[in-house]
């Protein structure tokens, strides 16, 4: 069952951010339906830790009843998708409810990854990566 986005008389909004990934998560107070770009969360993301990932931050609060939560996101890949949607289910819980703040900060769950690509350099096949030297 998908969740759609509606006027709720209560919404929580939260932004999160992580590698080129940015995700808009609304949360609503209602059973726990997690829906991604109009699909469930378990057809959304292929791998399970990835799944534990986005439910940690409503784990760790005890709210993973509590609340319905719509995100969209884009850009990147799984990963970087699933910080992002962490990070903004985080930031919605705050907007929620300022006593989540100590629990969300020591798990990290607040600090945005500032982890992005390294540039690639001239003369380089990659960030780092040489050409193969050859001797002769």
């Amino acid at each position: 069952m998908v969740a759609k986005k509606k006027k709720a008389a209560v919404q929580y909004l939260g932004t999160g951010r992580r590698k080129t990934s940015i995700a808009r998560v609304y949360m609503t107070p209602g059973t726990g339906i997690i829906s991604v770009n109009d699909k469930t969360l378990d057809e959304y993301l292929p791998l399970e830790t990835l799944r534990m990932v986005v439910r940690s931050p409503l784990e760790l609060t005890e709210t993973l009843n509590s609340f319905d939560v719509l995100i969209n996101v884009i850009g990147g890949g799984y990963t970087g998708q699933s910080g992002a949607m962490r990070h903004g289910i985080s930031r919605a819980l705050l907007e929620a409810s300022l006593d989540y703040r100590p629990a969300l900060k020591a798990a990290g769950f607040l600090t945005r990854d500032s982890r992005g690509k390294e540039r690639k350099k001239y003369g380089l096949k990659k960030a780092r990566r040489a050409p193969q030297f050859s001797k002769r």
